[in-house]
């Protein structure tokens, strides 16, 4: 029978062994890991605009995506005035980190794809679902205008209702064309049953009510971050 002393040096032998064991293989794997993870973030910004690249980000490979989004995409940071912040990249910006800044302290991530003479701003959206947050890319025209392609994503909406956001291709396809601005106001998208107005609403997700007025409240607080960088460059020009 193993004395107490002889098990208690066991344990912590054995548990020394497996956290360095583990730390080890962290270090190994993490420029693998992290590289993914940064690939994987370019798949769901270039997924708003599946439609004009004429290709799902999501079936390319990590190394295409990586070319194409360092080839074809500029990077932007602005705050909430609209001016623009020098020295950081976008993809370093966390909205989850900013949102618990004060308005007047946070900054947003805007990547500008360039593309047959034409620009396509891509807005970070990020807002509250009903389980848990919910978040978005809006493509915008170089109009500052006029929506050309979402994609959504969430942490923890009901498969086959609020989860519809992302697994359904028809809802954020449902964007395209919807315009943010009316009569020069500043007024979004919204998504609403019964969605009458072709330029600014779109059909609710059935069985998704607390859902569709996250992604509705969402697109709204969203996008007007945007705003005022976007009246900027419809000043300049």
């Amino acid at each position: 029978m193993f004395s107490t002393r002889y098990v208690y040096v066991y344990t912590l032998i054995l548990s020394a062994f497996a956290a360095i064991s583990l730390a080890f293989f962290i270090t190994i794997f993490k420029p693998l890991h992290d590289s993914n993870e940064a690939a994987s973030k370019k798949k769901d910004i270039l997924s708003s605009i599946a439609g004009e690249l004429g290709q799902d980000p999501q079936l390319m490979s990590n190394e295409d995506v990586i070319k194409l989004f360092d080839e074809k995409v500029e990077q932007l940071v602005i705050d909430a005035k609209g001016n623009i912040i020098k020295d950081v990249s976008a993809e370093d910006i966390s909205l989850a980190t900013e949102e618990k800044k004060p308005l007047e302290e946070r900054r947003y991530p805007l990547y500008i794809f360039k593309s047959k003479g034409s620009s396509i701003y891509l807005t970070a959206v990020r807002g509250n679902g009903l389980w848990d947050k919910i978040w978005g890319t809006i493509a915008i025209k170089d109009d500052m205008n006029t929506i050309v392609g979402a994609s959504f994503g969430h942490q923890a909406e009901t498969p086959g209702l609020g989860a519809e956001i992302k697994d359904n291709a028809n809802f954020p396809k449902s964007f395209i064309g919807k315009e943010i601005f009316k009569d020069g106001e500043y007024v979004s998208v919204k998504v609403m049953k019964g969605a009458s107005d072709p330029k600014h609403q779109v059909d609710a997700i059935s069985g998704a009510t607390i859902t569709s007025v996250g992604v509705s409240e969402m697109m709204y607080k969203g996008l007007n971050s945007y705003v005022a960088y976007f009246n900027s460059i419809k000043n300049k020009g």
